[in-house]
This record gives structure tokens, C-alpha cells and sequence, in this order.
């Protein structure tokens, strides 16, 4: 089963590199193991070319009776796991999740439930390795970001719920920094400034080079991790990309950025609309108190409640905005 599920992630993320992140082992090992998995079947399942794996005849021929094997195995262990945790008289939450603020106040709020309710947390910057891994039978449920424009991969058969349609990204630069004064900073105003960005996190790195590319800036682009970028951001080495809920700190700037031409949607996925009902509200009232907690953020919020017209289909709907005045938020 485990070889039927190497062949799926190669397949489904048309990558070894991806593949491997997906299923938390090296790429290294790997592809020895896609090496071993020919062997045995005598034939090669997968092309490998520079731009990536795709399926040979007889590779598409094997994954049309892997896929329903994989997914019933997932449906059998998931089950059991349930049954046994009943037996036991508890029910453990496995909880997967990108970054997130609202993550703490989340658990803090389903353990408050009382003792039968034990969430474990799993982080990954990966949201389609989660998704997956939900999928799968592994994580009971996943908090994840879809950075708009690059949609991703959502396995057949999971339930969604939208926590936020459209979160703005902000951007993150030095308190002293000249665009810093703004209460809201254009990208023109950081035309000579280079970005950080992780891109390990999925679509990031291509979602910030199209709204690059749409402002006519050709900005050079470095790779690292979001704590390297807030260190070199401090220092005025960087500029870089951050949700709106990030905490305010005395070294940075966090700013909306001017027309919020960057914006992910905020996904809860589980394998029944049943799990979603049982950790959705708590989700949802944990995140919408650090967007409180959060000033640019709360300001965003506000000034966007003011603008939304109520009789107008779609205006913005932000709980604990609409409910009383916008300044009552501040």
C-alpha cells in the first residue's frame, strides 16, 4: 500500500521534489523507491524529464487500480481509528495546519470543550501535502491558505468550508523605512527594494512574481524562511509578505499593500461536513480575535465595513464588525 500511495503523490504532483515534501520523505529516497517499485513490475511506470514526471501508458494503466485501492485502505484505517478512540471513551482531533495566529486560540478553545475532546496539531507549509494527508486518513481535518491564482489540489471526496474568502497580504518592512510612514504603501513605493519570500510554501513565490509582473517591477526575488525574512526586513535588507494578523513589532512595519493586489482564501477541509460543524466555530472566533488584535488589520477591517454597501450581494460580512458600529472595533 505504502509503494500504491508513492505511485499516486509522483502522479497526482506531477514531481519527485513535490512528491517527496507531500509524503515527508527525502527526495533522495524517493525516487529509490520508484526505482525499486519498477523493478518489481518490470516496466516504467513514470518519464522523467526536467520538467517534471508524468505517466507512461502502463504507468496510467497501474494508477487507475491504485487510486480506488489507496483511497478504500484510507477509508479502512480511518474508521478503525475512530472505533478505537470511541471504545476508549475519547476522541483525538488530528489537526493539520498552515501558519496561522488564530492556531493557538483554536486548540485552547476545543480543549476547553473538556477532556474528550484531544486536538494534536501537525504544521506544514505545504496546504496540498495536508489536504492530501487528510484525504488519506491521516489528519482528521486541515486549516489551509489558497494563494489566489494558484489553486490547489483538493483530493475528491473532501468537504470544505471557507473561513475568509479574500484575507488581504500585507507587506512587512523596516519601522524606518521610507514608505513605513504610509498608512497604506503602493508597490511603486518599493521598486528598489528586494522581497523574500518562502517558497516551500505552495504558490507564494508564483503569486507575489504575477502581482510583481502586473505593477511593471522586475524586483529581485530571494528565497528563505518568513523568521529569516523578518530578521532582514528589521534591518532594511528585505521586504516581504505577511497576513494581516501578524503581530506589530517595534523593529517593523506591517502595511496593507495599496488596491490589496495580493490575497489568499482560508480553507478548513475534512472528509465530512460533520467534523467541519464539530470545530469550525471555534476556528472561526479564534481567528476573527487576532484580526481584532492585529491594528493595520483591524483598520483594514473597518475601513472595508464602511465601504461595504449591506443591500449590495456579496458586501463584506466580518462577525464582530457587522454586528455594531466600526469604530466600536477599535
Amino acid at each position: 500500500m505504502r509503494h500504491l500511495r508513492v505511485l499516486c503523490a509522483i502522479a497526482d504532483t506531477g514531481s519527485l521534489h513535490k512528491a517527496a515534501r507531500e509524503l515527508g520523505v527525502a527526495q533522495p529516497s524517493l525516487s529509490t523507491q520508484l526505482r525499486r517499485i519498477e523493478r518489481a513490475l518490470g516496466a516504467q511506470l513514470f518519464v522523467r524529464a526536467r520538467t517534471g514526471c508524468r505517466p507512461t501508458p502502463l504507468g496510467l494503466a497501474v494508477l487507475s487500480r491504485a487510486r480506488p485501492l489507496v483511497a478504500e485502505f484510507a477509508a479502512i484505517v480511518t474508521e478503525t481509528r475512530a472505533a478505537a478512540s470511541r471504545a476508549a471513551g475519547g476522541f483525538q482531533l488530528r489537526i493539520g495546519a498552515t501558519a496561522s495566529r488564530a492556531i493557538p486560540g483554536w486548540l485552547r478553545r476545543l480543549r476547553a470543550r473538556g477532556p474528550d475532546c484531544a486536538p494534536t496539531l501537525q504544521m506544514n507549509v505545504s496546504a496540498n501535502a495536508l489536504l492530501g494527508m487528510v484525504a488519506a486518513g491521516r489528519l482528521d481535518m486541515a486549516f489551509v491558505h489558497e494563494v489566489e491564482g494558484s489553486p490547489l489540489r483538493i483530493p475528491p471526496g473532501l468537504c470544505l468550508r471557507v473561513l475568509v474568502e479574500r484575507e488581504p497580504q500585507f507587506v512587512t518592512l523596516a519601522a524606518d523605512h521610507p514608505a513605513a510612514s504610509q498608512p497604506e504603501v503602493s508597490l511603486a513605493d518599493l521598486a528598489g527594494d528586494r522581497w523574500m519570500v518562502d517558497s516551500t510554501v505552495d504558490g507564494e513565490w508564483d503569486g507575489l512574481c504575477r502581482v510583481l509582473r502586473a505593477a511593471g517591477l522586475n524586483s529581485e526575488m530571494l528565497h528563505g524562511d518568513y523568521l529569516t525574512a523578518y530578521s532582514l526586513a528589521a534591518i532594511g535588507e528585505v521586504v516581504t509578505v505577511s497576513q494581516p494578523t501578524a503581530p506589530p513589532r517595534p523593529d517593523l512595519a506591517i502595511r496593507p499593500l495599496k488596491g490589496d493586489p495580493l490575497g489568499v482564501r482560508l480553507l478548513l477541509a475534512a472528509r465530512t461536513e460533520a467534523d467541519l460543524d464539530h470545530a469550525f466555530p471555534e476556528l472561526e472566533q479564534a481567528y476573527w480575535t487576532v484580526a481584532q488584535e492585529a491594528p493595520a488589520y483591524r483598520e483594514w477591517l473597518n475601513r472595508a465595513h464602511a465601504c461595504a454597501a449591506p443591500e449590495r450581494p456579496g458586501a463584506l460580512a466580518v462577525p464582530g464588525l457587522n454586528s455594531r458600529p466600526a469604530h466600536a472595533a477599535m
